[in-house]
């Protein structure tokens, strides 16, 4: 493996950096969102809508306080924030676990375009170099520049083979980004509704 990682050229330790990044990156945001599912609570958060609903805010802040899912935590931020502005506190809130989710995507997607290049860059320089050697060696010898050209071509399949699964990650969780973000908004429009009708049930009783 090391014979072959050699043959590639000097390019090959910029993949070799970004492949590392990669797995990282790739095994921290799987951890990531297997923590927000198993710390998932669609009851807390229609307990807070419910008494949002009838009025009980105070209730509904203390349900949520210390909430490990980050929807609760949106709409507890919502609650206690209320006086300032009940959307406004959710959208920051929101932006925040919105950050949280996308960590990483941008060196993802940034790896999905620089390995391919970079694999070229190292064949295109192989391949230079082999045909300066061919020039040399004569055509009667073409056995002198074959054995670079394969190495230059390896640099070409390591960038890919980078690319490719670093490709299907970032789509992946960007995906989930997408339905994490669909479910916050779903949440702060129905706490937005509850609070309304939370308002007319507590002036009603006043």
């Amino acid at each position: 493996m090391y014979a072959i990682f050699v043959r590639g050229g000097l390019v090959m330790w910029p993949l070799l950096a970004c492949s590392i990044m990669s797995v990282a990156i790739t095994i921290e945001r799987a951890l990531f969102w297997l923590r927000h599912y198993r710390s998932s609570d669609g009851r807390l958060m229609e307990d807070m809508l419910a008494r949002t609903e009838r009025g009980d805010f105070e209730g509904a802040a203390a349900a949520g306080a210390g909430a490990v899912d980050m929807v609760a935590r949106v709409l507890h931020s919502g609650i206690t924030q209320r006086a300032h502005g009940l959307t406004e506190s959710m959208q920051v809130a929101a932006e925040q676990e919105v950050a949280r989710m996308k960590w990483g995507l941008g060196v993802l997607d940034t790896i999905v375009t620089l390995a391919p290049l970079l694999g070229l860059l190292g064949t295109v320089i192989g391949m230079i170099q082999s045909f300066g050697v061919l020039g040399q060696a004569g055509v009667e010898d073409p056995r002198a520049a074959t054995g670079g050209i394969a190495g230059a071509l390896i640099a070409t399949a390591a960038g890919l083979s980078i690319a490719i699964p670093t490709l299907v990650s970032h789509n992946y969780f960007a995906h989930a980004v997408q339905r994490g973000t669909m479910e916050i908004e779903n949440a702060g429009t129905r706490l937005e509704v509850a609070y309304r009708k939370g308002l007319e049930k507590r002036d009603a009783s006043a």
